[in-house]
């Protein structure tokens, strides 16, 4: 069992890791890569930097100081969390237990640029397999994404669907095993119905088609969105944790969410998207679920 699992290494994350690690609980770092920051060509607002540093650069440097440190870190996709009063993180290098989790993988993902998507939000498109997967029990559902985290989300509702479909949009799947799961490749006109979701349009490959019709219809009662990587929003959406108006995750001031033992830091919260608020945040997250984890422990040793 775990004491601390920080989800992502970017500032936030890493500040956490930085934290929670001074105060000897040995915390398991989940990196997923550099995620918002390989947009930053250029950082020079942030404190005791000497020359402007790239996003890339300053992603290397705090994963270096984490490994200075002796923190572990482990480069998976998380695929999902599990659980309440203890918490179980499904990821592609396998399950890992832990008393406390600390979400800082980003701020919240956009919506993919997909023709009727935004319009039949909450209308059938969702973003939440294990939230939704009851209102479509014996329907046919899609899941649009080409990573582990659509196949998971798959998995998720082939448990209570009629059928699962991963439509990948025009790219190549990058799914890590086999799976039962019918996957459709070609690319997403759009997502059509009336009052709710009623299928996605599909275009063909123009250059195998000769006199037929290039588009093609599938049938769909729901389509469910899981593209890339689960990230904060996602997953504290997934786990039942309260968002805001904005949809992002609410926090407390000690970085807490409406989950006890489940922290958030950094873009995920909203706010001001800077590095300094990141690193505010992730050390207070880091110093919080120590204490919550300390305190827990001391329960378990009363009882």
């Amino acid at each position: 069992m775990e004491n601390i699992i920080i989800i992502g290494a970017g500032p936030a994350g890493i500040s956490a890791a930085l934290y929670a690690a001074r105060g000897n609980l040995t915390p398991l770092l989940l990196n997923n890569g550099i995620g918002a920051l390989a947009k930053a060509e250029k950082i020079e607002n942030y404190y005791g930097l000497e020359r402007p540093l790239s996003g890339e650069e300053l992603y290397e440097r705090g994963v270096a100081q984490a490994k200075a440190l002796g923190i572990r870190i482990i480069d998976a996709q998380v695929l999902g969390i599990n659980g309440f009063d203890t918490f179980t993180v499904q990821t592609t290098a396998g399950n890992f237990d832990t008393v406390s989790v600390i979400l800082a993988t980003g701020g919240k993902r956009s919506a993919p640029n997909i023709p009727g998507i935004r319009e039949f939000e909450g209308k059938g498109v969702s973003y939440c397999a294990i939230c939704d997967a009851f209102f479509y029990r014996n329907r046919d559902v899609a899941v649009i994404g080409n990573s582990d985290f659509a196949l998971h989300e798959a998995e998720e509702l082939r448990n209570v669907t009629s059928s699962v479909t991963i439509y990948t949009n025009g790219r190549e799947p990058e799914f890590s095993r086999e799976h039962p799961i019918a996957v459709n490749t070609m690319k997403i006109q759009a997502i059509e119905g009336g009052d709710t979701v009623s299928g996605i349009r599909m275009e063909h490959d123009v250059a195998s088609m000769e006199n037929e019709d290039r588009e093609s219809f599938y049938p769909a009662d729901g389509v469910f969105v899981a593209l890339g990587t689960a990230g904060s929003t996602e997953i504290a959406r997934q786990m039942g944790a309260e968002l805001t108006d904005k949809g992002n995750v609410r926090v407390n001031s000690e970085m807490e969410t409406t989950i006890p033992g489940l922290f958030a830091a950094g873009d995920c919260t909203g706010g001001l998207l800077q590095v300094s608020k990141a690193v505010y945040e992730g050390s207070m997250a880091g110093i919080n679920a120590g204490k919550y984890v300390r305190q827990r422990k001391r329960q378990q040793t009363e009882k």
